[in-house]
């Protein structure tokens, strides 16, 4: 199953995310959030630290920078292992700002 949830700004985009990605979680599903935000606060809502939350942006702004020379991961399971982090609940994390060759399925 992917859910996407998208719409105007303020509208409880991020709350809602974070609701539905820590409720499937603790029903036993695997789930994989991406906060594809350009204002990445999901970590807040999946229960990560301020912190932890504010290192995830960084590396996703170390990455876009042009003279970055930290590679884009080429899978969602390199992504995850390595730009990525388990929020409570078992929720796995990553701050992304596009995804490449994206294969459906």
């Amino acid at each position: 199953m992917k859910i996407a949830v998208v719409g105007k700004g303020g509208t409880g985009k991020t709350t809602t995310s974070g609701t539905i990605s820590r409720l499937l979680a603790r029903q036993g599903r695997e789930v994989i959030a991406l906060d594809c935000d350009t204002n990445p606060n999901l970590g807040l809502s999946l229960g990560l630290s301020v912190e932890e939350t504010y290192r995830l942006a960084a590396v996703r702004q170390a990455l876009d920078e042009e003279d970055s020379e930290a590679e884009h991961a080429p899978s969602v399971l390199e992504m995850l292992e390595r730009f990525g982090v388990t929020a409570p609940d078992g929720v796995r994390l990553a701050v992304v700002t596009k995804i490449e060759q994206l294969k459906p399925g």
